[in-house]
């Protein structure tokens, strides 16, 4: 196709947002060999869904779930969102109407786990109706069916970078599923690697624009996180069914920072900064239920542990041979989960019940330590008592669900929770006990008034999780910042408020729009803390608002048979009062806007793929007592791919990304004293290279 001819035919896309239905009503598609779009159909016990079978996934040779999801039109994967314990449904994937019973395997990994073959269907349908306490939003049921013959799947991802950074060979994954009897069994290898690099210059400016340093630098980042895990899923005696999950990972950081600085009137210096972590962490869950009574009991148990080593140093060295100087930080944390819960679900009124009790019980042990290094060579110690102390919490909550439809076309969803906790922290300054009580809820309707058109709204009351490490005390050498212990945090709560519209297009596609609204108290970002030092603290408010729009456009229409351009926009703001100056100002570091696109061609009547797509960022400032700045890539990340499906039964896509160069940018203001009252000391502006990047991948099943 000319490339004029294809740029007319993508041009008119925007204009079709609103016309498409109607268009649709006056012409037909295009004979194109693959199967059509899958029309809105009612999916028994939900409301407004739309049922995608193998066969409209075949044009894309999907090799697992994973794949096939991708595919859907409109729908984005919601993951885990940290929530507490487990409670609320997060994630907007279920299987088989089931929740995933595992934590620590991500959402990806699972779906990749499961044959396309074992897919029978997926239902896209409003989370509500599937009588999950929690789920709301758009959500993907997939139903699957295990032969129980001996499968298996397996993936390598290798990347290739211009500058700078090592090569990637061993990132990839190797998964066996099968049965014996009553019990279906998945076991996998992952190895989960990334090799990142950029360099650059950066310059430093005096508050008069006077020109004070100028520095190249190179920074290396390489790591691997090698997991064998083990999935079981028990069918029997009677009516029970059970799960048993069992992982172990190693983690393996290396970061390596090296950059020279040419200062004016002073002799050059060099800057090493090296910052290894090796740890490894493992988890023992599962779940068993059975009918009691009227209605079902489902007995829940996670076991978590992590451990590791993290150390950074800091080492400056003179071009005049003077003593080198330099600061090392080195900590070693333990930090543990341990969960048991009782589900009972029943039908009545109408509806179906879901009454819950949950004990949760996190653990954070932490050696920290500071030093320095002396004219002789030697690192010496630094008194550094706020790194050192451990963290409880012990929680416990109860739950009560309804779940019924008030029409045919009219869900409704209440829940009703509340906890007490009890969370105590010791350090050398001296040991601290409190215990809370938090009302929780949520509120969820889900209405399709007709086919094609689904409408939800969900009310919910929320407490968030406390990350333990921002109790006590730690250092950041890289950056010169540090944050003080501070044992009185408490979990931030929230009022969050969502609207969603989701329109299908017939066969242009499909449009969602959702509406989010959250508004915090005890906020949790740094603060000032006594004795003139920061930390992680409560904010008294904070407020978080915006959209995000989605949109999966079919151009056959415009005789682009096989053909799809997928788009995604986010914009939100925010606002609080700074802790210091009292001034209005964003959340720190809060994606303000984003946008992507995806243009895809699945050639008819072949094995190939192409395509090509960009994405953008734009994040607010992040802010400290004595530094305001924003870290960031971008402006643009632009890729082009081509795919064959059928390499000796393999996918083969290789991938060339990063086209329009953007880059690593640094942009920060540090002052001499506190910035409400300081005037700035020097500007920093960072610039480094990150240059084009070439991946291919291999995916196949056995």
């Amino acid at each position: 196709m000319p490339i004029a001819g294809f740029t007319r035919r993508i041009l008119p896309i925007a204009a079709l947002i609103g016309s498409a239905p109607a268009l649709a009503q006056q012409q037909q598609a295009p004979d194109t060999g693959d199967a059509p779009p899958p029309e809105p159909t009612e999916v028994p016990g939900a409301q407004g869904g739309a049922i995608y079978t193998p066969e409209d996934f075949a044009r894309f040779a999907p090799r697992n779930a994973l794949d096939m999801i991708r595919q859907v039109p409109g729908f984005q994967l919601r993951f885990d969102d940290g929530s507490r314990g487990f409670g609320q449904a997060s994630e907007n994937v279920v299987l088989n109407g089931k929740r995933f019973s595992s934590k620590s395997d991500g959402l990806e990994s699972r779906l990749s786990r499961i044959p396309a073959a074992s897919v029978i269907r997926i239902e896209i349908v409003d989370g509500a109706s599937l009588e999950i306490p929690g789920l709301f939003g758009q959500a993907a049921n997939i139903v699957v069916k295990d032969t129980g013959a001996l499968s298996g799947s397996f993936a390598w991802r290798g990347e290739v970078r211009a500058h700078y950074a090592h090569p990637r060979f061993t990132n990839g994954e190797v998964s066996v599923k099968g049965a014996k009897g009553p019990v279906t069994y998945t076991l996998a290898l992952v190895n989960e690697a990334n090799r990142g690099a950029a360099g650059g210059p950066t310059t430093i400016y005096g508050p008069d624009g006077a020109l004070l340093e100028r520095r190249r630098s190179v920074l290396i980042s390489d790591s691997d996180y090698p997991k064998l895990s083990a999935n079981f899923a028990i069918a029997g005696p009677g009516t029970s069914l059970s799960n048993l999950n069992l992982s172990y990972r190693r983690s393996y950081e290396r970061y390596n920072d090296d950059d020279v600085r040419r200062r004016e009137g002073l002799a050059d210096l060099s800057r090493s900064i090296r910052s290894p972590y090796e740890g490894y962490d493992y988890e023992i869950s599962g779940d068993h239920e059975f009918t009691l009574g009227p209605g079902r009991l489902k007995l829940i148990g996670l076991e978590r542990f992590e451990t590791g080593l993290y150390r950074e140093t800091a080492i400056f060295t003179r071009a005049d041979d003077s003593p080198s100087f330099g600061d090392r930080y080195r900590e070693r944390t333990d930090t543990g989960e341990r969960i048991a819960r009782g589900e009972y679900s029943w039908k009545m009124l109408s509806g179906e019940w879901q009454a819950a009790l949950e004990g949760a019980f996190n653990r954070l042990d932490k050696d920290a330590t500071l030093a320095t290094l002396s004219p002789g060579g030697d690192f010496e110690p630094v008194p550094f008592p706020g790194g050192n102390g451990r963290v409880r919490e012990d929680r416990y909550e109860g739950s009560l669900s309804y779940s019924t439809a008030l029409t045919p076309k009219l869900q409704l969803q209440l829940i009703a929770r509340g906890e007490y906790s009890r969370i105590s922290s010791r350090t050398a300054a001296g040991a601290l006990t409190r215990s809370f009580q938090r009302p929780k809820g949520t509120v969820s309707l889900a209405w399709a008034p007709r086919k094609g058109l689904d409408i939800s709204l969900n009310v919910q009351r929320k407490v968030g999780q406390l990350d333990f490490g921002d109790f006590l005390a730690e250092v950041f050498l890289e950056e010169g910042n540090a944050n003080a212990s501070n044992a009185n945090l408490v979990p931030s709560q929230s009022w969050e408020t969502e609207f969603a519209i989701k329109k299908d297009l017939a066969r242009w596609g499909t449009t969602n729009l959702r509406v989010f609204d959250r508004r915090f108290e005890d906020y949790i970002d740094i603060v000032p803390l006594p004795g003139g030092v920061e930390g992680r603290g409560n904010i008294d408010r904070a407020h978080r608002y915006g959209f995000e729009w989605t949109n999966t456009f079919k151009l056959e229409p415009l005789r682009i048979p096989g053909g799809r351009l997928d788009t995604n926009l986010i914009l939100q703001t925010s606002n609080l009062t700074d802790p210091l100056d009292g001034q209005r100002r964003q959340l720190s570091s809060l994606l303000l806007r984003e946008w992507s696109f995806t243009f895809r061609h699945d050639v008819p009547n072949s094995d190939l793929a192409w395509g090509f797509g960009a994405d953008s960022q734009h994040f607010s400032k992040y802010y400290r007592l004595r530094e305001v700045g924003r870290d960031y890539e971008g402006p643009i990340f632009a890729n082009i791919f081509i795919e064959h499906k059928n390499v000796l039964g393999m996918t083969v896509n290789a991938r060339a990304s990063n086209l329009f160069d953007a880059r690593q940018r640094l942009l920060r203001t540090v002052y001499s004293g506190l910035r409400d009252r300081s005037a700035p000391l020097f500007f920093e502006d960072r610039d480094r290279l990150i240059g084009p990047i070439f991946k291919l991948s291999v995916s196949g099943n056995f």
